[in-house]
């Protein structure tokens, strides 16, 4: 097939999908009762279920939930068609230039070596298009959750030029942030809300860190939280078949199972 034929029905599959979300909001009840506003909590529950499937590499299963995120996106500009805010045209030509014109390396004259030098110029080109009234910061979701949102200030931050310059001074960081940390927790007095401090200092040094080794910090968490919830199953599992409850069995004895499941 010829990229002219599979261009064409794409977008004839794009017009399917506008047309059935037309069809939806004039005559499902459901759908006609939406706004942006309950759509909101939707999306982020079908972002989620995106995330998941990504985790488990299950493309047959992240292109359906790509389907939904996509439905989504047209069910907000439709909604937002019918007050004459904007259209889903208005969408996809907004979308066209601003990729256009933060992609000057590709669009323009702009040279860029390296992607560190592609992610300088996004982020130079955004505070321009904000212009200059926001720090460079205030582009970051305030929801985020707090891991991504640390990756994403850092990141920021290393656009305008703020940053370490290798991993060795990173990791001197972590060690001096568990210092301070050890320091407020063996203290006379123990002062949580500094414990809290110190605490949230040690995992943005850690994610930091991550950055610099190229580690994905959510994603190793999340393989953490996998590899932890198969081997407690394995300690539920073998407590069970042996007759005994967990919380009647003492530390000793739940270990060995665990270590059972560590091997395997």
């Amino acid at each position: 097939m010829d990229n002219a034929n599979s261009l064409n029905e794409t977008l004839q599959s794009f017009a399917n999908v506008l047309k059935i979300m037309d069809e939806l909001r004039e005559q499902c009840p459901w759908d006609k009762k939406q706004t942006i506003d309950s759509l909101r909590y939707l999306t982020i529950e079908e972002t989620f279920e995106l995330s998941d499937a990504i985790v488990e590499k299950d493309m047959e299963e992240i292109k359906k939930e790509i389907g939904d995120i996509f439905l989504h996106l047209v069910f907000y500009s439709r909604i937002a068609s019918e007050t004459n805010d904007f259209t889903i045209k208005d969408v996809m030509d907004s979308l066209c230039e601003k990729l256009i014109r933060r992609h000057p390396h590709i669009y323009g004259d702009v040279k860029a070596e390296d992607e560190e030098a592609v992610k300088r110029n996004w982020e130079q080109i955004k505070q321009t298009e904000k212009g200059g009234n926001k720090t460079i910061l205030a582009g970051v979701p305030r929801s985020l959750p707090a891991m991504v949102k640390a990756i994403r200030i850092q990141e920021k931050a290393r656009g305008a030029g703020f940053d370490w310059d290798n991993k060795d001074q990173v990791w001197d960081k972590v060690k001096e942030e568990l210092e301070e940390f050890e320091k407020e927790a063996n203290a006379p007095e123990v002062d949580k809300e500094k414990m809290e401090d110190e605490l949230g200092d040690i995992f943005f040094s850690i994610i930091n860190y991550s950055r610099f080794i190229d580690i994905n910090p959510e994603d190793a968490l999340e393989r953490t939280n996998k590899k932890f919830i198969k081997r407690f199953t394995y300690l539920e599992e073998q407590a069970k078949a042996a007759g005994k409850k967990l919380h009647d069995m003492t530390l000793e004895e739940m270990n060995t199972y665990w270590e059972e499941a560590k091997k395997k």
